[in-house]
């Protein structure tokens, strides 16, 4: 039983090599495939790093109320009352 079945696959990976072997789409399209896993999976990990630093940064503004206060003044433009704000620009930035 063991026999015919390591048989039957055999026949099965011949018959799919001679087939990416004689369609010359075949090769190209395997290759390119594989290229794209690879691709893929490299923006995978990206991405999984990406959230990682989310995540710890979400856990620093739910348990660091410095954290959530620097986040607010970062990123939304906050300030205390009393605090002095100066405001720089570009020469870019200026219309003639």
């Amino acid at each position: 039983m063991n026999r015919s079945r390591a048989i039957l696959l055999s026949v099965v990976a011949a018959l799919a090599a001679v087939g990416l072997a004689v369609d010359p789409q075949g090769l190209r399209h395997a290759r390119t495939l594989r290229e794209d896993v690879a691709r893929i999976e490299g923006e995978n990990a990206r991405l999984r790093e990406a959230n990682e630093k989310l995540r710890l940064e979400l856990r620093r503004l739910a348990d660091d109320p410095a954290a959530l206060e620097r986040a607010a003044r970062e990123e939304l433009g906050l300030v205390r009352p009393g605090d002095v704000v100066f405001r720089l620009e570009d020469h870019e930035d200026r219309a003639p």
